[in-house]
């Protein structure tokens, strides 16, 4: 695939909160030919661009949205492409599905990313929010990225071109613009067997299911956790525990997790969000800073 300009879909079908009005427009790049042609086509479109994966951690408002939704469609690998001091080097494009990186590390006994099971997404979006969970990180299995900006194109960048922490990404070359695209990643994972990755995927999972609404439309935990503390706590103990405005509502099974139950508006969301916040500060003194990104 070079490049493929289409329509603007309602954002409400492009994530996994199902919510959100219509972009401007929708482009789909998988070549290093279309990346060539991307930053000419968004200066002709105009609007913002907004570079979408699996659409699982966003809450797009309400409305006509002057969003111009860039789709990274680099789907090679997962391969096995080397070894690093005793691991193993594994390169695969960012619109590989994290599930199916994780099924794949499975089959081949590949460790290091067992913590990742159950979130959604795509290995582009898992690098651009640092994806994580009990006690695993994305950017802690990666040794570079391949990222394109309209002020450099396409490059390499090794752990020192970068800025990752907790649930955060950022080129430290990022340009004027913003704008950036993960389009690859490698990443180093210890051999070991099928079957002991897959027990503690499958424990995990199974651990996610129990205490996480993960069969419900959510956008994944809605609150950073504070340093030393759980936003899940705070909320719950704040009373906001399937707490429920129109169609959107707090999780019964866990407070940071804010579903669309049918019907919900971004409105209502936000509505939501917004007493939160403002209720644990002030019984807590604790200012909760948002995970899910509001675009629009």
């Amino acid at each position: 695939m070079d490049l493929i300009i289409g329509k603007g879909p309602l954002l409400s079908e492009r994530t996994t909160l199902r919510l959100g009005g219509r972009a401007l427009a929708e482009i789909s790049v998988g070549s290093e030919a279309g990346l060539d042609r991307l930053a000419g086509e968004l200066a002709r479109l105009g609007g913002r661009p907004l570079v979408l994966g699996w659409g699982s951690n966003l809450l797009a408002k309400d409305g006509e949205l002057d969003l111009l939704l860039v789709r990274p469609q680099f789907e090679q690998g997962p391969e096995v492409v080397g070894e690093v001091q005793g691991k193993i080097l594994v390169r695969c494009g960012a619109g590989v599905r994290l599930p199916l990186l994780l099924g794949w590390a499975a089959r081949h006994g590949l460790s290091g990313l067992e913590g990742l099971a159950g979130i959604p997404g795509s290995v582009g979006g898992a690098v651009a929010m640092n994806a994580g969970s009990y006690g695993v990180s994305f950017c802690q299995a990666m040794t570079r990225a391949r990222i394109w900006t309209p002020e450099r194109g396409l490059v390499w960048l090794a752990p020192d071109g970068y800025d990752c922490a907790y649930r955060h990404f950022k080129p430290l070359s990022q340009g004027k613009s913003g704008l950036f695209i993960v389009t690859e990643v490698e990443l180093v994972l210890t051999s070991g067997t099928s079957e002991a990755v897959r027990s503690a995927m499958r424990a995990n999972l199974a651990r996610k299911k129990a205490s996480q609404p993960i069969t419900l439309a959510t956008a994944g935990c809605v609150y950073k956790n504070p340093e030393g503390n759980s936003a899940g706590r705070l909320l719950d103990q704040a009373g906001f525990r399937g707490r429920r405005l129109g169609g959107m509502g707090f999780s019964e099974l866990h407070a940071n997790f804010l579903a669309n139950y049918g019907g919900g508006t971004a409105g209502q969301a936000l509505e939501l969000l917004e007493e939160a916040w403002a209720k644990v500060l002030d019984l807590f003194g604790v200012s909760l800073e948002l995970e899910v990104k509001v675009v629009g």
